[in-house]
């Protein structure tokens, strides 16, 4: 006996990932396919699988499947480079993505703006880059629980010994320590140059001149971040949508790589961070807010 169709529905979406699903989505609220009616995106908003079956379902009556397997099969004409992907080892996914990254970094990194940017004319970030004085510690209530790398001024009287270090190597670990360094946060009064550090960082690696042992690295912005405060996204569709390439190579995982985030302007944040109450996620596959992220 055939299964009714809203059954035959919720399997076939019950298949599909959470990304997935937010393209399945799509297609009902742009193109459904043939003459079919749109379902409006405030319908289809937080709508989970079953709602999107008792919608589909008012919305084409017995003509349901026909739709489902039309925005199927053009979802998956979109995804070819995934399935190509998927049969490229580590290294051969490597050589296809990072190179297209690294150029896109070099042409956002390697020029900056004096004065107004629209007015203003390029210099190369090389040409004016001063090497800033850059210390290992900082306040002792943080160092409780972080390593903290921090940039000060030379004239700051210390909490602690400090060590100076060079740009290039705030993820090396300091003589003595056997754990890696996995997260590093940078200090200092506004306009002493955080930002031109990660993006000098940026750059070095872009231009094949420092931590090459590092196969992915992604700058990300607070303010360009707070814009998507209502969106929801896995880590890897965050990382799709801001650097493409990475979509383009078909990467749906980076557990085989060394990956930096640097995250820039933290007093530009208008997410809610509250790490106390977040829930914690580990699958970076799966959907959420961005602050959860």
């Amino acid at each position: 006996m055939e299964k009714a169709l809203p059954v035959q529905l919720l399997e076939m979406l019950k298949n599909l990932g959470d990304e997935e699903v937010k393209h399945f989505h799509f297609y009902l609220q742009n193109d459904p396919g043939a003459d079919f009616p749109k379902i409006y995106k405030s319908q289809l908003e937080n709508a989970d699988r079953l709602k999107t079956v008792d919608l589909m379902v008012q919305a084409y009556s017995d003509r349901v499947m026909e739709v489902a397997r039309s925005i199927i099969e053009r979802m998956n004409e979109g995804s070819s480079s995934a399935h190509a992907a998927s049969s490229l080892s580590s290294e051969e996914i490597l050589q296809r993505c990072q190179p297209k990254l690294k150029s896109k970094l070099k042409d956002e990194f390697q020029c900056v703006f004096e004065g107004i940017a629209k007015a203003g004319n390029p210099t190369l970030l090389n040409q004016i880059y001063t090497e800033l004085y850059i210390t290992e510690g900082g306040t002792a209530e943080v160092n409780h629980e972080h390593e903290v790398r921090q940039i000060e001024t030379a004239s700051r009287k210390p909490d602690r010994p400090e060590t100076t270090i060079r740009q290039e190597d705030i993820f090396k670990a300091s003589p003595g320590r056997d754990e890696p360094i996995r997260t590093v946060l940078t200090m200092g009064v506004a306009g002493i140059g955080k930002t031109v550090l990660t993006q000098k960082y940026s750059l070095d690696w872009a231009e094949d001149k420092a931590n090459q042992d590092i196969k992915f690295l992604f700058p990300f912005t607070f303010r360009e971040l707070n814009v998507l405060k209502e969106e929801k996204f896995s880590l890897v569709g965050l990382v799709h949508h801001f650097f493409t390439e990475t979509k383009e190579a078909g990467i749906c995982s980076f557990e085989d790589f060394q990956v930096v985030f640097i995250f820039d302007g933290l007093d530009e944040c208008r997410l809610p961070l509250d790490f106390h109450k977040t829930t914690i996620l580990t699958d970076p596959r799966k959907s959420t807010s961005v602050d959860v992220l």
